[in-house]
């Protein structure tokens, strides 16, 4: 028997923003394997590393453009020549380390790429569904220790983190200005913003990002360097906030006026750790390896902020989401996906993706899933919304 989410997506027009990078890759992939038909619209992949969209092999059986939000005129091509239905906007500058040295480029991408996309949208007619996606770092961190809800003021300390709440606003802007939701019936566009915490999963081989640089040290054979082993973050795996941008979009469709706005996607709070045990879980999972503490080393290094938690209340008392992954499933998998990579045999990166998904999915549709998604042949999981910030 299908899930709600292949009834729902089997033959939908979808565009995926970002699609070359780690988040989008795994979204067209599983997007494709829901029977969607798929167009993505990115930079092309870095020439000098591997990337999941080579290795997973993410352009086969989609429409790939290269090109880059900055440029209007390219995006309202893309969104002509495709007629989406449903668009996920992932393309971002998204290291908190690089906005330092790129502020201006971090702000143009996230920024104005995030109102060229809903500028686009808007003179888009096929459109009836935009999920911005941004960042848990959106909102003004004081480091008080409570967790953010969706009505918690936008901000950031760093270039990164202020150009995410900033997408944020625009988002909203449009949302009040051009998509009113007491107007819906005119101009028939549902438009949401989602927030998740750190990702993990295979094939991300970005810079300064903790799981990338445990791999390649762990390939390598080398000592792990740790910059700030006490800071706290929640993690998950990748395909837990998929999910919820997958089931949303379903949800927006079925009912936009009710579930246009705000949302928070976050790991369960006994997913939150800190960066050494994140380290040493991926450690134990790999079988070997020794990391050290470089802090000392580093004096001058950027700020970031020592801990950080999302209040996911809404999400999961109104859209009926919920985590999927333990932490330690999150990284036993992602281990895994690595290690298959870097065995040396023949890697099927897409078969062991889509064999992750399958996973995934069964996991949801088990008699002890926490999110009834998978196992709900119509949304009656989600519960109209008490407000829509």
């Amino acid at each position: 028997m299908a899930t709600p989410l292949e009834s729902f997506y089997r033959g939908k027009t979808v565009l995926v923003t970002g699609h070359t990078g780690f988040k989008g890759g795994w979204l067209c992939t599983w997007l494709k394997a829901l029977g969607a038909r798929v167009s993505g619209f990115s930079l092309p992949p870095p020439e000098d590393q591997p990337s999941f969209f080579k290795t997973a092999t993410v352009e086969d059986g989609m429409v790939s453009r290269f090109g880059d939000v900055r440029d209007l005129s390219a995006l309202r091509a893309v969104l002509h020549d495709n007629a989406p239905q449903i668009i996920f906007h992932l393309a971002a500058q998204s290291l908190v380390r690089r906005s330092y040295k790129e502020p201006l480029e971090t702000l143009a991408t996230n920024v104005m790429g995030t109102a060229h996309l809903l500028e686009a949208a808007r003179q888009t007619s096929s459109v009836r569904v935009v999920i911005v996606v941004t960042s848990d770092k959106c909102y003004e961190n004081r480091e008080s220790g409570r967790a953010f809800a969706e009505s918690d003021p936008m901000g950031g300390y760093d270039p990164y983190s202020a150009s995410k709440g900033a997408a944020e606003l625009v988002t909203a802007a449009y949302r009040s200005s051009f998509f009113p939701l007491e107007r819906i019936a005119e101009h028939g566009l549902s438009l949401a913003s989602v927030r998740a915490g750190n990702v993990m999963g295979g094939g991300d081989w970005s810079e300064d990002r903790l799981i990338p640089d445990c791999v390649r040290c762990l390939a390598a054979g080398k000592r792990i360097p740790v910059r700030n082993p006490l800071s706290a973050r929640p993690w998950q795996h990748v395909l837990d906030p998929l999910a919820g941008y997958l089931w949303l979009a379903v949800c927006m469709w079925k009912q936009p006026a009710i579930f246009a706005g705000a949302w928070n996607l976050g790991p369960s709070t006994d997913s939150t750790a800190t960066v050494s045990d994140i380290v040493n879980l991926v450690i134990q999972e790999w079988g070997c390896g020794e990391w050290e503490n470089v802090s000392a080393l580093v004096p001058e290094a950027p700020h970031e902020a020592r801990g950080l938690q999302l209040n996911c209340t809404k999400a999961n008392t109104q859209l009926g989401w919920r985590p999927i992954l333990s932490l330690r499933e999150s990284v036993q998998s992602t281990v895994a996906w690595y290690q298959g990579y870097y065995s040396g045999a023949p890697f099927e990166g897409y078969a062991l993706t889509l064999g992750q998904i399958d996973n995934y999915t069964r996991l949801g549709r088990s008699a002890n899933a926490r999110w009834a998604v998978f196992n709900s042949a119509e949304a009656s999981g989600a519960r109209r919304p008490a407000s829509n910030s």
